[in-house]
């Protein structure tokens, strides 16, 4: 089968060009614009990867300690029929897990030092069920919370900031206080320290307090949990399965899902990976766009083939075609060159990492200062197809004005000084 003549010479134009010093300083440029689309897509494809990387860790490990969906009664009051909601909410088939829960906030106090606390009332058998870390810490920590034992588990960082360890006092005083002779005195209730947590999430490590719900109804003077917990399927239904519990649910229920709990971060994440596409697909476009000054060059080289051409019988659609075969082709090849250099780098980029800090004597993520300390990356095609539809329609744009120049050479012009 024998190809257009259209695409034989634009892919002849786009890989030859070595006879003279012209036409090798032609391909030359014609290779830079190359190179420049494939290290844009390149780019493009690392940094949304390593982005998505980042945000899957951070989600990860949040979610280790906040369940999908909370559904709790207003103003922190007890929910009035704590099975009946537990077992409407289990009838969604999304919902795997489900356990209640009482939250609160105090003070933990150890000697002069003073830390305020978000105080989590659990289910120690329950709790698992919901959250993977308390799925580790089953067999550890959760097992020493026993109603009456008035035992704490406390965030890492907490602990740390407090100077405490397994088997130290705490006192835990609690935001309502008790009326007496001499006036409205704090609810004071000292805890023993059964057990830390490291979550991985430094809000969460320095701030968060576990204790059995029980012990926790008796300190805040709780008629029973003030909400439940759940955990669904597939976290990324969440907000669709809080509208369905939102319909179901007897009763005034406030339901609220992960992706509302951290609203702002995730905002600011979505927002700050759009404005990364942005700058370096401009990168993109100008590589592409190198593409203009390397056909007009071509065509201002050619133009003795081209008037033989069109006094051979191609027209001007022909000739426009050659060009914006030869365009087309070098955008072609430099978005899969980048597609497959970014997709390299995006999937080993836990080995090239750790070699580069190794080989420069450098840390690029200090533990001591990131809450993560290697690179994360993960590519996904809802960024990766993007990327290569938007640089090959960079590139056949590129291509219009020097073809239709191409198209408009008159012949007698070109021949009259060869």
């Amino acid at each position: 089968m024998q190809l257009p003549f259209e695409l034989t010479l634009g892919w002849r134009y786009t890989r030859a060009g070595r006879a003279t010093r012209r036409d090798g300083f032609i391909s030359f440029i014609s290779g830079v614009s190359m190179l420049g689309i494939a290290l844009g897509v390149a780019a493009l494809i690392i940094v949304l990867s390593v982005m998505n990387g980042f945000q899957k860790e951070v989600r990860d490990r949040m979610l280790s300690v906040v369940s999908h969906i909370e559904i709790f009664a207003p103003g922190g009051a007890a929910l009035p029929d704590v099975d009946k909601t537990l077992a409407e909410a289990r009838r969604n088939p999304q919902v795997v897990g489900a356990a209640p829960f009482i939250a609160a906030q105090a003070l933990l106090a150890r000697g002069e030092d003073m830390k305020g606390a978000i105080i989590r009332g659990i289910d120690p058998a329950r709790e698992p069920e919901v959250t993977d870390l308390a799925a580790d810490l089953r067999n550890k920590a959760l097992s020493r919370l026993t109603p009456g034992g008035f035992g704490i588990v406390l965030g890492g960082e907490l602990a740390r900031s407090l100077g405490v360890a397994d088997g130290d006092a705490v006192t835990l005083i609690a935001p309502s206080g008790q009326v007496t002779p001499a006036g409205v005195v704090p609810r004071l209730k000292q805890m023993t320290v059964v057990g830390t947590f490291d979550s991985g999430h430094y809000e969460y490590d320095s701030s968060l307090a576990m204790i059995h719900q029980d012990d926790a109804a008796r300190i805040f003077r709780l008629e029973g949990p003030t909400g439940i917990r759940l955990k669904l399927k597939d976290l990324h239904q969440a907000r669709e399965v809080a509208v369905e519990l939102s319909h179901s649910l007897s009763g005034n229920l406030l339901i609220r899902d992960w992706t509302r709990q951290n609203k702002t971060w995730f905002a600011a994440v979505q927002l700050e990976k759009r404005m990364m596409f942005i700058i370096l697909t401009l990168i993109v476009a100008v590589a592409a766009f190198n593409l203009v000054s390397t056909l007009v060059m071509t065509v201002t080289d050619k133009r003795a083939d081209i008037a033989i051409l069109r006094t051979l019988g191609a027209s001007p659609k022909s000739i426009m075609g050659i060009f914006m075969v030869q365009g087309a082709m070098v955008g072609v090849i430099g978005t899969l060159a980048g597609l497959l250099l970014g997709l390299g780098i995006a999937l080993n980029i836990d080995v090239i990492v750790p070699a580069l800090e190794q080989l420069l004597h450098a840390s690029f993520l200090p533990k001591d200062i990131y809450l993560i300390s290697r690179m994360p990356s993960d590519p996904q095609s809802a960024d990766i197809v993007p990327v290569a539809v938007i640089s090959l329609v960079l590139s056949f744009v590129a291509t219009l004005y020097p073809s239709w120049r191409a198209s408009r050479v008159n012949p007698a012009e070109a021949l009259r000084y060869e």
